[in-house]
């Protein structure tokens, strides 16, 4: 199989993309060699960052598409997503790499992130944390594989893994649901330290709900994307129903937050000023509220180009949830301690570099392999 020659390899976009890549990859290593404490402003007081918020939990909340898209196509035989399914897997396969490189970063051994599947603790949330993502990355490695199967002419290997794939999607469907869950309870045991406005005992629900929200919200971003710059023919179809997806789940998200806003933490909290309280209702409006508001005009949830702007609103405002809960819920915390965190130069351009890689490596994918063959 040939690659799409409709996709040019070198543009401005790649020659920048690289060379975010190159950089973030500098920085990598030198935290690699020197540590978190040369690269980072974290400390053993301040452990968790920019790093954890951004690039794991927003990460992974940014590769939920891939289970939900998966488990239309090939559990409810949902025919009409089918065009979208392999990129949607790829988006998630990329999302929790990424995850992975920022996990390995942001621990103090990075060569001891094998411990967990030979050293069990059954009773560390953070345990099941990793044996997900070991799990699910795997999954999802096979789920992806037939594309490239498909590339190397492999054919008894795709059929192969054709007829494991049902039930592959049924063990990623699980592990996804119980991931995006226990990233939300591995803050569980911070209540003393977080601000009721966001910390409830439905945190890893509500971590759920909105991984759903983001991942329908990204799979439709990327396909526009893919289908404006990569020449992927995509019914428009295909959008409404996602935008009528991510209205659904949004408006119970909207549900959840509101119980906690009035049951647990208060209404008083959110509008006394705090920068606390103003991340909040940033994250609420921009993410949610907003978004609830244009979808439900049903002239609006037709229309790609309002679409596309509200989906980028869901994504920043799930984004923005993880950093609150992962930073700027526990700021009062900290400050109150004498702590406080601003991200170095590094941890920006490591990220950047992450990122960069995603989509480099999506890009290099789209013209190498049959993403688009369905």
């Amino acid at each position: 199989m040939e690659s799409n020659p409709t996709i040019k390899t070198w543009t401005p976009v790649t020659a920048v993309l690289l060379l975010f890549i190159v950089t973030g990859s500098m920085a990598m290593l030198y935290r690699l060699v020197f540590g978190l404490g040369a690269t980072t402003n974290l400390s053993d007081a301040y452990p968790w960052g920019f790093w954890l918020g951004l690039d794991v939990l927003g990460g992974v909340a940014m590769a939920a598409g891939g289970f939900i898209i998966a488990c239309a196509v090939y559990l409810f035989n949902w025919k009409k997503y089918r065009p979208i399914v392999r990129p949607a897997i790829l988006t998630a396969f990329l999302g929790y790499l990424m995850a992975v490189v920022a996990i390995c970063l942001d621990i103090g051994h990075p060569f001891r992130i094998w411990h967990p599947m030979f050293m069990w603790q059954y009773h560390s949330v953070m345990w099941v944390v990793a044996m997900h993502v070991i799990f699910y990355t795997a999954t999802l490695g096979l789920e992806f594989s037939p594309m490239l199967f498909e590339r190397l002419g492999w054919e008894k290997a795709r059929r192969a893994v054709g007829k494991v794939m049902v039930a592959a999607v049924i063990f990623g469907v699980m592990l996804s649901t119980l991931h995006q869950s226990s990233l939300g309870a591995v803050y569980l045991i911070a209540q003393s330290k977080m601000s009721p406005l966001w910390w409830d005992t439905k945190l890893p629900f509500q971590f759920l709900v909105s991984a759903v929200a983001m991942g329908l919200a990204m799979v439709s971003v990327e396909t526009m994307l893919s289908r404006k710059f990569l020449h992927h023919k995509v019914d428009k179809e295909i959008f409404y129903g996602l935008a009528r997806g991510t209205l659904i789940v949004l408006s119970f998200y909207l549900l959840l937050k509101l119980y906690q806003l009035f049951v647990v933490s208060g209404v008083g909290l959110a509008f006394n000023g705090s920068m606390q309280a103003n991340m909040y209702l940033l994250e609420m409006l921009i993410g949610v509220i907003i978004p609830v508001a244009l979808l439900a005009m049903k002239s609006i949830r037709r229309n790609t180009s309002w679409i596309f702007s509200i989906n980028l609103l869901v994504i920043s405002g799930v984004l923005l949830n993880r950093l609150n809960v992962g930073l700027f819920s526990m700021e009062e915390y900290f400050a109150s301690h004498g702590l406080s965190y601003s991200p170095s130069w590094m941890e920006f351009l490591v990220s950047l570099g992450i990122i960069s890689l995603g989509i480099f490596l999506y890009k290099m994918s789209a013209k190498h392999l049959p993403l688009f063959s369905h």
